[in-house]
């Protein structure tokens, strides 16, 4: 698979290293052309304008912080139309720990969705820091980390592959209003990273974690 990748910091090192590991072609695309090469060069991967690896990919990651979600959007242009668009951010104030949010109470990935009309997006990946990311493969005591993904049907399907590909278990959570709840559920950890807890920490998922029959509230 081509995957473009937007955002040029410590999620796309790990993430994209991961997934040219795995054999997918990837482009990296940055605000500051020179850390996108650097980045690039590091890890095996082309590196391009925000447009061109918005154009590049057959799914492209968004690895960008909410102050520059919007200008990143915009330098990608129309390329994000029809594409799976798969959201790693969190929208989250580290002053108090509370989830910034965007119209009517809607999420990063949401916003993501608002600002590139025809992107299939979904959220991932957003419940770890990049140091889990970066292990091969992300697994805890023997088992695989399981990764809560929620976004447009037409979209999970790479996601799927990209989660696979990293070594972990994909775990639907629903359409894109879910990642309301996978941004809320992230900011516990980063609580927590922030105060001092191990950058491995994550929420563990034990595997397999479906039953025969649905839970039904009594």
């Amino acid at each position: 698979m081509k995957i473009g990748v937007l955002g040029a910091g410590m999620m796309t090192e790990s993430l994209a290293a991961g997934w040219v590991r795995a054999g997918h072609d990837v482009l990296i695309g940055g605000r500051t052309p020179e850390k996108a090469a650097a980045l690039a060069a590091r890890i095996g991967a082309r590196a391009g304008t925000l447009r061109e690896a918005a154009e590049f990919g057959d799914a492209v990651l968004v690895a960008v912080r909410r102050e520059g979600l919007e200008e990143t959007i915009a330098a990608a242009g129309g390329a994000l139309a029809g594409k799976p668009v798969i959201d790693c951010g969190n929208a989250v104030d580290v002053t108090d720990f509370s989830q910034v949010t965007y119209q009517d109470g809607t999420s990063m990935a949401e916003e993501i969705a608002r600002l590139a009309p025809g992107a299939h997006v979904v959220k991932a990946f957003n419940q770890a820091q990049a140091s889990v990311w970066a292990m091969d493969p992300p697994a805890f005591d023997g088992r695989p980390l399981a990764v809560p993904y929620a976004g447009a049907e037409e979209g999970k399907a790479a996601a799927r592959t990209l989660i696979t590909d990293l070594g972990a278990e994909p775990l639907d959570a629903g359409d894109l209003r879910q990642a309301r709840n996978l941004e809320a559920m992230a900011i516990v950890i980063i609580r927590l990273l922030f105060s001092g807890y191990d950058p491995h920490s994550v929420f563990a998922f034990v595997s397999p974690g479906r039953t025969t029959e649905a839970f039904t509230s009594r």
